[in-house]
């Protein structure tokens, strides 16, 4: 077997640290006599055409082809993709829970999409978020409209002296 070629400065690692540095060259002996296994003088830097630029960079057309359709592109304008998280919290506190919650976790599904590069994704997210806080904000709607008639009703009944 024969041995490699001299790269780089004689004396020097392939990382740029002086001899001895750390621990003693290849054969040489360390501070208690015994031979050393660093790096021995000769193996500096690699000479041109090893570890050039784009080494371990597939060729072109290698690998998996791209998906057909992917994730779509980023939304129209740059804008970025509303979440409705904060008015997930307000209708899930003040209005309908169960419908407040369904909302809450899609408003908190479309940051992660988006990040994913699942552009669609979170932009369905976004708008099922939107419909929930609507839906929940009706429910609450409907409920006080319904406490309100009722309280009408009772009044007139009242008044009128149906007992």
């Amino acid at each position: 077997m024969s041995t490699p070629p001299p790269y780089g400065a004689p004396g020097q690692d392939p990382y740029g640290q002086p001899p001895g540095y750390g621990q003693p060259g290849y054969g040489q002996p360390d501070s208690y006599g015994q031979p050393g296994y660093g790096y021995g003088p000769g193996y500096g830097t690699p000479p041109p055409g090893y570890g050039t630029p784009g080494y371990g960079t597939p060729p072109p057309g290698y690998g998996y082809p791209p998906m057909p359709g992917g994730f779509g592109g980023p939304p129209p304008g740059g804008m970025p993709i509303p979440n409705y998280l904060w008015q997930s919290i307000v209708t899930t506190v003040l209005c309908c829970l169960p419908a407040g919650v369904i909302a809450l976790v899609y408003s908190t599904r479309v940051q992660p999409k988006q990040q994913m590069g699942d552009i669609q994704g979170a932009l369905e997210a976004s708008k099922k978020a939107k419909t929930w806080c609507i839906v929940s904000a009706a429910v609450a709607g409907a409920g006080i409209l319904l406490y309100v008639l009722y309280i009408i009703i009772v009044v007139v009944a009242f008044a009128s002296g149906v007992d």
